[in-house]
């Protein structure tokens, strides 16, 4: 009964300590990328921290794109790289937003002439032994939209 009672505190010593180590993914800017027909584009940019001495793979990551309580976009990217071991991680993640619901935005555009957004995003790293960890993170924050005349002269500056 003693071993048991050993090795049970042990794994909880362990997993404490795993749970301590997880990647701290923090979104470090949301920019307007561009503007088509169907869509307007965001980059959004993230930094991960990877403690662990090795490098960890990211099987995907996943996001929805809020404004006003509703959610405009739900998008799932798959295999985007891997961690650096013991160092931090650059990714860009592209949020396509479609004009039509930016349309249903008109309330919140019309005040102040930006968007309000709750970017909520899971990144999913595979651990080895550990299986998929899902790392939430939320971001809150507004764009500015570009004005009608910086959009129609911008390609004359």
């Amino acid at each position: 009964m003693g071993g048991l009672l050993g090795k049970l505190k042990n794994m909880v010593a362990v997993t404490t300590t795993v749970v301590k180590l997880i990647p701290k993914v923090t979104v470090t800017d949301l920019d307007l990328k561009g503007l088509t027909f169907e869509h307007v584009e965001y980059l959004a940019k993230l930094t991960i921290d990877n403690p662990y001495p090795v490098s960890i793979p990211v099987t995907e990551i996943a996001y929805h794109f809020k404004s006003d309580g509703r959610v405009i976009v739900h998008v799932a990217i798959p295999d985007p790289g891997s961690l650096k071991a013991h160092g931090k991680t650059d990714l860009d993640v592209i949020v396509k937003v479609p004009h039509n619901a930016l349309r249903s935005l008109v309330t919140d555009v019309s005040k102040d002439w930006d968007i309000d957004y709750e970017l909520e995003l899971k990144l999913i790293i595979d651990l080895p032994v550990f299986g998929n960890i899902h790392i939430p993170l939320t971001n809150k924050g507004e764009v500015k939209l570009p004005k009608l005349s910086d959009v129609i002269f911008s390609k004359k500056r």
